[in-house]
């Protein structure tokens, strides 16, 4: 049971958060995806998987791998007519704050896997069917070094072109993603989507609003929470998003409950909407952006709804970035919409850099 301290810090807390075919010697490999290819718009999980199951285009298969003593489990989609000896492209797909790797995650993977690239979404540590203890931390150290440990996975596969691997994040997930790479120069070039700092967005509110006192009462309740733990009070869990969207306001909360929680749309038993209220400070005191104009050297794209209340931080990221980069805003989309109503709009942009900066030189 959730203590009186727990509820009163989500109380302040809803102030600040809602929640072409490749191979290595093709000096073009990845680029000769057809950008304006037309997509079919799939907003749920059981349509999702119905897609999978019938495209004999890509294959896809559970995989595990090890982040320290943590075994990870993520899903990897490969071409399937992959040719012996060949190496290909490959991207690491981070999926958003509370998400899981079926869900948008997997969606991008796919749709990169259909035009050549290998793709592996996972479940982040202590989250879904990954290892960790305990059970849904959201720790953005461990986060970026889930990020880390995928481009380890990859150096392990012998059809993965070492020299030319990639990261997509969504959401949270894009943010981690851009962090993991400012210190992982294996990774060539880095996307985010929907892109969501989450120590901004607990800092300053999802539309940027929010108030230093706010902050402070969160904090406070953050303290008396993990006092309370610390002398024998149950762990208590916030959620990602709005169990319900009655009573919710903020648009792009109403969208982001309707596709965690709604059968019909992504709703995952492996995604329970909910994260330990001790990540909080761990969280506030995180900037995925920190260093970004100096250990940033690679190439940067950022895709962004424009009615979208967390565009504000690609508006960052974009100009404190000073490597190669572009900000792509995809008109009268929201944050949710790139999910999965507008992943169409977003791939023909993603294709174009990830075939632009995942080429070798002609030999």
């Amino acid at each position: 049971m959730k203590s009186k301290t727990a509820a009163l810090g989500f109380a302040s807390l809803l102030s600040f958060t809602p929640l072409a075919h490749a191979n290595s010697n093709d000096a073009n490999a990845g680029s000769n995806a057809n950008p304006e290819t037309t997509m079919n718009t799939i907003t749920s999980l059981a349509d999702f998987t119905k897609a999978v199951s019938e495209d004999h285009t890509v294959n896809r298969k559970s995989v595990t791998f090890k982040n320290g003593q943590i075994t990870m489990a993520g899903l990897l989609f490969t071409p399937a007519e992959m040719e012996q000896g060949k190496t290909y492209p490959a991207i690491v797909v981070v999926h958003p704050g509370g998400g899981a790797k079926e869900q948008t995650a997997s969606l991008y993977a796919w749709r990169l896997a259909q035009q050549g690239y290998v793709a592996l979404a996972y479940d982040a540590s202590h989250q879904g069917e990954s290892g960790g203890e305990p059970r849904l931390l959201e720790d953005p150290t461990a986060r970026v070094e889930d990020a880390r440990s995928a481009v380890d996975y990859f150096t392990t596969l012998p059809f993965v072109d070492r020299e030319r691997i990639a990261a997509l994040g969504i959401c949270a997930g894009g943010a981690y993603a851009i962090n993991a790479t400012m210190t992982d120069h294996r990774v060539k070039a880095v996307a985010g989507v929907s892109t969501f700092n989450y120590g901004d967005g607990l800092r300053k509110g999802w539309r940027g609003t929010g108030t230093a006192e706010e902050l402070s009462a969160v904090l406070q309740n953050v303290a008396q929470q993990r006092t309370a733990e610390a002398n024998g009070a149950q762990s208590a869990t916030l959620p990602y998003v709005p169990g319900s969207t009655e009573g919710v306001t903020e648009p792009d909360m109403v969208e982001a409950s309707e596709y965690y929680r709604l059968a019909n749309r992504w709703k995952l038993d492996s995604s329970p909407n909910g994260f330990l209220a001790n990540s909080i400070d761990k969280l506030i005191a995180f900037d995925a952006f920190s260093g970004i104009d100096t250990l940033l050297t690679q190439p940067l794209l950022l895709i962004a709804g424009s009615d979208a209340g967390s565009k504000w931080h690609s508006d960052r990221a974009y100009a404190l970035a000073t490597s190669e980069k572009e900000l792509f805003v995809v008109p009268g989309g929201t944050h949710m919409s790139l999910y999965d109503k507008d992943v169409g709009k977003a791939m023909p942009k993603l294709l174009e850099f990830f075939g632009k900066h995942l080429t070798r030189p002609a030999r």
